[in-house]
């Protein structure tokens, strides 16, 4: 019997897609529920997996564009159960040597072979394609050692143990490298540049002394680690006062469709997360409801996915604002491009010691500038302004967040 493999929908808006890389070869026998081929979409990399085990016919080659509902491959099912032929292992000779006490040596015994995977020859692993492209290693350099010559992460870093990156680093090579860039980074060019080019997008800076929300961080993160079993980071601390803010200032979380302001009464907070297949943004939903412990794990749980390109396009789509930090790679100030449909974006950036007055004195204070991109259209100078400087106040004294941006003895006075 022949089944017919047809390419999912990856969301509602996408009606075609990009055979990305056949992780398996035309004529492979296939396990149920192997991984056969990434495909690439505007908004994400999905992999379409055997519904049942048999011989692979391969109809679409890797970087051909299909539609959704494109019959991409057959798999003969009865051939279900026929052995997985093996990559037949070199045999190794280890011999024994008397060492000596003062300088033993430890002799690294072979990994556990895992069961065949049948991947194509040449084809890394995701921990070693990060590596490759990090380090501009091609599949062409090195011989995998995997299953059917996969490419492993030890691979990889054999290859830079024995001095790759030193002879890359000669500057000798005049070489240059061209590839077809992904569905999904074409997207986002066309994106960022029709925003630009849609909106009057303005930016506004301040600056916000860390003092109080590190000093918190550093008193509780092992008991926090301990209760929550999550690390406790700076970014939670910026969602929670990017949804009080936004609920004082609730121009900033609209949107425009048409001639039309749409206004949420809720906080979907997206958190731009580099990947290697390019900027995503996984969405944090109803982030106004939730502790700093829950908008940990979310984004410990998303950006997990983003990385490793098992997020869904559900996940990233929907936000009402986004959060991008730039310091992580050491940035100190930049005008971050807004994410349509959106209106606005928070621009985190690097922490650094600088001279600041307090009370008539210079002290040395841990300083993070902070910008605020916005659509002038529909947000004014007067929220752009309050909006930020509401977010500088609440992680300058984080205590207000307990009582929703206000100081204890207001909400004592009901003010």
């Amino acid at each position: 019997m022949l089944l017919e493999l047809k390419v999912p929908s990856p969301g509602e808006s996408i009606t075609e897609v990009e055979i990305a890389n056949w992780l398996k070869k035309d004529g492979d026998i296939v396990s149920k529920d192997e991984e056969l081929c990434e495909i690439d979409s505007d908004k994400a990399t999905l992999t379409i997996n055997a519904d049942q085990g048999g011989k692979l016919s391969i109809k679409a080659t890797a970087g051909q564009k299909v539609n959704v509902g494109d019959v991409v491959a057959t798999i003969d099912t009865s051939f279900a159960g026929a052995e997985v032929p093996k990559a037949a292992a070199p045999a190794v000779e280890v011999k024994k040597e008397a060492v000596p006490a003062a300088t033993p040596k430890t002799v690294a015994s072979p990994a556990p072979v895992a069961s065949p995977a049948n991947y194509a020859a040449g084809v890394p692993s995701p921990a070693a394609a990060k590596i490759m492209s990090e380090n501009g290693i091609k599949s062409n350099d090195l011989v995998g050692s995997g299953p059917n010559g996969r490419i492993t992460k030890g691979d990889v870093l054999s290859l830079l143990a024995n001095g790759f990156g030193d002879k890359k680093a000669t500057g000798n090579s005049r070489e240059q490298k061209r590839e077809k860039m992904t569905s999904l980074r074409r997207k986002l060019s066309q994106r960022l540049v029709s925003v630009k080019n849609e909106t009057a997008m303005l930016t506004t800076f301040n600056e916000v002394d860390m003092s109080n929300v590190m000093q918190l961080r550093k008193d509780y993160k092992d008991k926090f680690k301990e209760a929550h079993n999550i690390g406790l980071g700076f970014m939670s601390f910026f969602t929670k006062a990017v949804t009080i803010a936004l609920q004082k200032y609730p121009a900033v979380n609209a949107m425009i469709d048409g001639e039309e302001i749409v206004t949420h009464n809720y906080c979907d907070v997206g958190i731009a997360v580099s990947a290697p297949k390019g900027l995503m943004v996984p969405v944090i939903r109803n982030a106004e409801n939730m502790s700093l412990a829950e908008i940990e794990k979310s984004i410990a749980t998303l950006a997990v996915k983003a990385r490793d390109g098992k997020i869904s396009v559900d996940e990233m789509t929907g936000g009402t604002f986004t959060i991008t930090n730039g310091g992580v790679f050491g940035s100190m100030l930049s005008t971050p491009i807004i994410n349509p449909p959106q209106s606005a974006i928070l621009g985190m950036h690097n922490i650094v010691e600088r001279p600041m007055a307090v009370n008539g004195k210079v002290e040395i204070r841990p300083i993070m500038y902070v910008a605020l991109s916005y659509d002038h259209r529909i947000i004014d100078g007067r929220e752009s302004v309050g909006f930020l400087y509401t977010v500088k106040e609440l992680i300058e004294n984080p205590k207000r967040m307990l009582f929703n941006g206000k100081k204890g003895e207001e909400v004592l006075l009901g003010l």
